[in-house]
């Protein structure tokens, strides 16, 4: 029987195994934990304002269309203030409020339209449309415009 010399292995005596792959462990998975917990707050705030943006945008995309309804709905016959009924748009509303604000002579010779050879006049109007998105955003715009028509003497 031939006796090996090299099977004796060297074991650490215990005084000198204090923990530390323990510890180290630990630690990585302390900061593995923390950059994961900060990742989800990062991705729960963008997400709130991606959210938010889009509620923004709807509502502007509300008052917008509700210009283009009062403008192509050409209710522009009465000099009193006209408010629309509120009109509902995607996800939204909005409500519309024509004005009429003056009424400007404009002399023949600077612009003819075939009227006749009365004066001309451009009738100033005001339109306000105030678009609600969802989560309470508004969004409020202002369109003016000219109508010309016959004037006075």
């Amino acid at each position: 029987m031939i006796e090996s010399r090299f099977r004796t292995r060297m074991i650490a005596p215990r005084s000198r195994q204090t923990g530390a792959a323990l510890f180290v462990g630990l630690v990585l998975l302390l900061v593995m934990t923390v950059l994961g917990v900060s990742g989800m707050s990062t991705a729960t705030l963008e997400l709130a304002m991606a959210g938010n943006a889009q509620a923004q945008q709807q509502a502007f995309q509300a008052a917008e269309t509700g210009i283009d309804i009062a403008i192509s709905g050409g209710v522009f016959t009465t000099f009193e203030s006209t408010t629309l009924p509120t009109i509902s748009v995607g996800d939204g509303v909005v409500d519309v409020e024509m004005t009429f604000r003056q009424a400007t002579g404009v002399p023949d010779t600077a612009f003819s339209l075939g009227v006749g050879t009365g004066a001309v006049q451009a009738f100033h109007f005001d339109v306000v449309a105030t678009g609600q998105g969802p989560r309470g955003a508004r969004s409020t715009h202002t369109q003016s415009f000219y109508v010309v028509g016959p004037g006075g003497p």
